[in-house]
Order: C-alpha cells, then structure tokens, then sequence
C-alpha cells in the first residue's frame, strides 16, 4: 500500500501506544512522519523499531510547552520539505479524588491533553493550509462517559472533541479537522521495550464489547488513514468513536 506515498505526517505522543500504532500504519502506506514524544528512551527506539519501513524522526519535547510545538513544526518541515498531516494524540490521565486533585495536576492534564493539541494545530495550520491536508485529534470515549475520579482526563477529552469542531470551520476548507474517540484499546504490546507485556485480557473484558473483543492500535489507525486520504474528503468537524459498540450497550446491576 502507498496510499500516503509523498506525505508528511507529524504525531505526537507517537512513541508508544495508539500513536506508535498510527505512526506505523502511515509509514507502511509510504508517508514520512515525526514522532514528537517527552520519552527519549521510547522515541529513540521507536524510531529504530520503524527504520525498516520508512522515514521515521524522532522529535524529542513536552507537547504541553509552547516552545515544543513551535520547534518539533519547523524541523518536520526542515527534515522533509512540507507537512500534511497532523495527529493530536498525546496524552495524560491523573486518577484520583477531585478533593485531593491539585491545581497543578488538572492544569499539568489540560496542557498536555488540550493546549498541546491547541498549540501543535496552531504552528501546523500555515503548512497544513499549504498542502490542504489533515487534522486527527485523539480523544476519548470518556468525553461521553465517565468512570469516578476522571475530571481532568475526561474535561481534557469533552474539549477536544469541541476543539476539533471549532478548527474545522476555522481551518476549511484547506484544512479537514476529525477526531478519533477510542474506547478500551489494549496497548501493553505498543509500550516500549522493557515495559512491554503479554496483553492480560479475560473472556468477560471482550465480552463486554458489542463486536467481541477488546480493540487494538491497528484499529484506531486504520481509521486514522483513511479520515487522512482523499475518500474522506467530504468528511470535517466529525468525532468518530472507535469502541466496538462499549458506549451502546446498557448495563444493568442485577
């Protein structure tokens, strides 16, 4: 497949986990891309992981840090001479009361989660205009449904999902905007080297999926190629969830 023969592509939090997935799901389809990840261990391999395919840069910085997104922009484009396509997809969850969630923790969330996506679409959108490419934000079934202890994480992803809305009517048309709402998405086999671990998912955890199973990377990246080809191009502003059906189906305590 060369479906993304001759594009850039620049994704952060592409180190490990649904990024890594989608970073290889465009590399195998012939683009280039920047990882952009504040793991150096996990970006530098990685990038080694991905040499045989294509491309692949590592990026090294704190999408939360304005300074990040303005420098990770300029040396995509310095490496590879344009820039197509963005992924907003790193992430950040902190867990635990809102009574005892500080003001740095929800604010550190916010800004990783959030501004970074924020600040990365802002640098990219002149090239990103230029090319007449692609925005994929990532955020989360929790934008929809919440577990206990989730404010800022869930905050974090609602606003993402507003986000995404609001550059597509600021970016189009040169520019289509759509998000990616995973669900459970098993990524212990996407982590790096030395945290990586066989999946531990029983029977009742794919049970609970309408289509059978828990998801994968693979799966939130095939959405993420084709939202960036040219067969969506009718589609702007749209927030895709990608849940096996977790979010329809009701549950009752008996």
């Amino acid at each position: 497949m060369n479906a993304m023969k001759g594009r850039v592509a620049l994704i952060t939090g592409g180190a490990q986990g649904i990024g890594k997935g989608i970073a290889r799901r465009f590399l195998v389809e012939g683009a280039r891309v920047a990882l952009v990840d504040v793991d150096a261990e996990a970006g530098e391999e990685t990038r080694k992981e991905f040499a045989s395919l294509g491309e692949a840069a590592f990026l090294p910085g704190d999408v939360g840090v304005e300074a990040t997104a303005r420098r990770a922009v300029r040396r995509a484009v310095g490496l590879f001479g344009r820039l197509d396509v963005l992924v907003n997809n790193a992430g950040i969850g902190i867990s635990k009361p809102m009574t005892e969630l500080t003001l740095k923790e929800w604010n550190r969330v916010l800004a990783v989660n959030l501004t970074g996506a924020f600040l990365f679409s802002r640098h990219a959108a002149p090239h990103l205009r230029k090319s007449r490419g692609a925005i994929i934000n990532i955020a989360s079934t929790r934008a929809l449904m919440s577990e206990p202890n989730t404010e800022a994480y869930s905050a974090s992803k609602g606003g993402i999902v507003a986000l995404t809305h609001a550059l597509a009517v600021s970016l189009g048309p040169e520019v289509r905007v759509n998000c990616i709402s995973p669900g459970w998405i098993e990524v212990s086999a996407w982590r790096k080297r030395r945290g990586r671990r066989p999946p531990a998912l029983s029977e009742a955890d794919h049970a609970q999926h309408p289509a059978g199973r828990v998801g994968a990377p693979e799966d939130i990246a095939a959405l993420a190629a084709y939202l960036v080809s040219s067969e969506a191009g009718f589609i702007t502003g749209a927030n895709f969830v990608a849940d096996g059906g977790m979010t329809r189906k009701m549950i009752y305590v008996e």
